[in-house]
């Protein structure tokens, strides 16, 4: 699980939803001081470890729009040919104006930074602020078009059409007719995905490396493919775990077909680093790690990537620390498929010793959450909670903490890992007052002083005793429960146990669309609660009025974030597009249900003429009201989710989740106050490393789209052209599965 930065608002232009402004912020992040520090071993560790994340980040664009690796490899060849500044002169010589060149530097910069063209942070499609017409005269007639003009002709017409559309369909990422994805077939339905999720959970095989394919046979009949990321193809003759589920099976009257190599030549490129890097291992828990890791992209088994998971958790405080797979599946629309990410960083000893002390102090908080000692786990397993400073973080996007692995059997039984990734946090955090949105004048200065730091408690308190946190009631594959049938009773109903989890269910699988939602909503209500703990504060540094202060910021932001959440929800389908946001606009919800005036929302009119709106805390009343409002909420949503019971858990939650214009708050007409004064996310610029002759360095780039984008034209010097090739290719092979998006498509290939 990640825990992502609250989202910034302010800003102009009621449109900007689809658009990534000319002014959007981009920042750097600093890891010099950390990596001078790093011996030349661990260097070399950290180099190879950064190679394999990168290569498999690229997995990213084809796990996200039929067009995004298309539009990746024709930026690319474009910026390989000219700098931004080369490109420029030309751009403005085909009649580009200074403001539009710029609105395709940031469009370039959005891609790279999302591995592709719909925001990681909202699913939101985003699309070039110019006209086509100009951007199509740049390209063809670039330096890229000079050299090579059938291949550069050949990208822009597979993919402009698509990198301007906002047909409804296209605008969101979603499935069926709610939406775009490429974890499954333009043709596939809700109920095709919540087939096959019984279908693997009846395999006993995990979704997070799949994706699934439907075609129709002459008959009518559909036919599934569910396709695992590896190396090895279906044909290898090597046995392993995984060959002897490669293999068509029949469901339900359905047909089943098991295939494996998806990203094939990616992975390839991926498990080459990892070889590399165990020759720089620090010790042989990361050898065994990287050996198993290396098992799951060759062979396509989650199974060796749990093992691999267990050798990480044992790994504890290396001073260089990574983690890389299909891991989030926050962008599955159904809930349960990974996205590829990879991350390396090094260790920030001052803030790690303050989380330290707070894992030390985990086992006495964990009594003081608001559920019976039953439904907590049998032991608390101590975990590793460091502070990083982050070199490179693969993927679409770059959360602020990390509470992983997500596999709930090794959660439970082995443990998990917390990170806080400092640097991250610090260019997330920096805010201007004057674009401080839906506060008050007098909250201001205050919430700048210390939204830092009470983001620190909050994000410690959510990956370790909120994610860290809960039992979950299981019956094996043998028959056998890990609670007492007997005596452990329900505490919203008085009874025993009714629901469980079966073997082969995990919370994702059981709670799939709600499931990230709803546990990122518990993780921040465990750190909303807990922070009201002086000893928690205390272990960072706080007391007395400062405490106080703390405390305060972190309610008010969680409140603030509520009422920002509104963007990520689409009314006309009513759903929401973004998990942690979905969770704070629960809180909100919790918080404004409690009453006695803890929390208002009020519409206002802004200096500027326009719709506004205030947040309000009322600080007197957080312990008086808030706390026992969150104690029932907190209490509810973990029964829910230890027993399993998804009827309970989805009424309770998408009650809170559901957004209208019911007085007082009138929701719907706040969201397009939202709307008007947001702010896009910042992008973030990171360093490469190099390897010359023996030794590693560090290259860093200016914070501005364009030194993003030349961060990324030097990110692959070996092999760039080979790279959109393999990219355009993977793309081509299953672009029929999308030829229309209105329409489904059918036969075989």
């Amino acid at each position: 699980m990640e825990l992502c930065p609250f989202e910034h608002s302010a800003g102009p232009m009621a449109d900007a939803q689809y658009i990534l402004p000319n002014d959007i912020g981009v920042s750097s992040l600093d890891c010099r001081e950390a990596f001078r520090l790093l011996s030349p071993t661990e260097r070399l560790y950290a180099h190879h470890l950064s190679r394999a994340a990168w290569y498999g980040g690229l997995a990213v664009l084809l796990q996200t729009s039929p067009e995004a690796p298309y539009i990746y490899a024709l930026l690319s060849r474009l910026f390989r040919a000219q700098d931004p500044d080369q490109l420029r002169q030309h751009a403005l010589a085909e009649g580009l104006t200074e403001e539009e060149y710029q609105a395709f530097l940031v469009y370039a910069a959005g891609i790279y930074s999302n591995m592709g063209n719909y925001k990681s942070f909202g699913d939101t499609k985003f699309v070039p602020n110019l006209p086509k017409e100009k951007l199509e005269r740049v390209i063809l007639g670039s330096k890229a078009a000079q050299q090579n003009p059938a291949e550069v002709r050949s990208l822009w017409q597979t993919c402009g059409e698509l990198m301007f559309s906002l047909e409804p369909r296209l605008r969101h990422l979603g499935l069926g007719k709610e939406g775009i994805t490429t974890y499954f077939s333009g043709n596939c339905t809700m109920e095709d995905a919540k087939l096959a999720q019984d279908f693997l959970d009846s395999q006993n095989l995990s979704a997070y490396n799949t994706r699934l394919f439907k075609d129709v046979d002459q008959d009518g009949k559909p036919r599934y493919e569910v396709r695992l990321a590896s190396v090895l193809g279906t044909e290898s003759a090597l046995h392993s775990e995984m060959t002897s589920r490669l293999k068509s099976y029949e469901f339900r009257g359905n047909h089943f077909q098991v295939t494996r190599g998806d990203y094939a030549p990616i992975l390839q490129k991926v498990v080459e680093h990892l070889e590399r890097a165990k020759a720089y291992a620090a010790n042989s828990r990361q050898e065994q790690m990287l050996a198993q890791y290396i098992e799951s992209f060759t062979q396509g088994s989650i199974e060796a990537h749990k093992r691999g998971s267990r050798f990480w958790i044992q790994d504890k405080g290396p001073i260089v620390e990574s983690y890389i797979g299909f891991i989030e599946s926050y962008r599955d629309p159904f809930g349960s498929r990974g996205e590829f990410e990879g991350f390396v960083a090094m260790v920030n000893k001052a803030m790690s010793a303050k989380f330290e002390c707070l894992v030390a102090s985990a086992e006495q908080l964990l009594k003081e959450l608001p559920w019976p000692p039953a439904f907590e786990k049998d032991k608390f397993l101590s975990p590793d909670f460091t502070s990083l400073d982050v070199l490179t973080f693969s993927g679409s996007g770059i959360p602020a903490g990390i509470n992983i692995p997500n596999y709930d059997d090794l959660r439970q039984t082995e443990g998990f890992k917390n990170v806080s990734l400092g640097n991250v946090l610090a260019v997330a955090y920096a805010t201007q007052r004057e674009k401080l949105t839906f506060l008050e004048e007098d909250d201001k200065d205050l919430y700048i002083r210390w939204k830092g730091p009470s983001f620190d408690v909050q994000v410690g308190l959510h990956e370790l005793l909120g994610h860290g946190s809960g039992k979950l009631f299981v019956q094996d594959e043998k028959g056998a429960f890990n609670f007492d049938q007997e005596t452990v009773i329900n505490p919203e109903t008085g009874e025993q146990i009714q629901s469980w989890y079966r073997s082969g269910e995990t919370w994702d699988s059981k709670f799939s669309t709600i499931a990230s939602s709803y546990e990122e909503c518990r993780a921040e209500s465990v750190g909303l609660y807990l922070c009201l703990n002086p000893q928690v504060l205390e272990i960072f540094g706080f007391e007395g009025a400062d405490a106080e202060d703390v405390i305060y910021v972190n309610w008010l932001n969680m409140v603030r974030a509520g009422l920002l959440a509104l963007e990520f929800y689409t009314p006309e389908v009513s759903s929401w597009r973004q998990a942690h946001m979905q969770a704070r606009f629960v809180i909100l919800r919790v918080l404004l249900e409690a009453g006695e005036g803890l929390v208002t929302v009020t519409p206002t009119t802004g200096t500027d003429g326009r719709p506004d709106a205030r947040v309000r805390l009322d600080r007197n009343k957080i312990r008086s009201v808030g706390k026992p409002a969150l104690e029932r909420f907190l209490r509810r949503l973990q029964v829910l989710k230890s027993t399993g019971d998804v009827a309970g858990g989805r009424a309770l939650y998408e009650g809170y989740a559901a957004v209208t214009d019911a007085p007082p708050e009138c929701f719907l007409t706040l969201r397009d106050t939202v709307l008007l004064r947001k702010e896009s996310r910042k992008l973030i610029v990171q360093p490469n490393t190099r390897l010359e002759g023996s030794e590693v360095q560090l290259l860093e780039y200016e914070a501005s789209a364009a030194g993003l984008i030349q961060s990324f034209s030097e990110r692959f010097p070996e092999d760039g052209p080979e790279l959109e090739e393999i990219l355009t290719q993977l793309a081509t092979a299953d672009a029929r599965f999308w030829k229309c998006p209105s329409e489904a498509p059918s036969g075989q290939a």
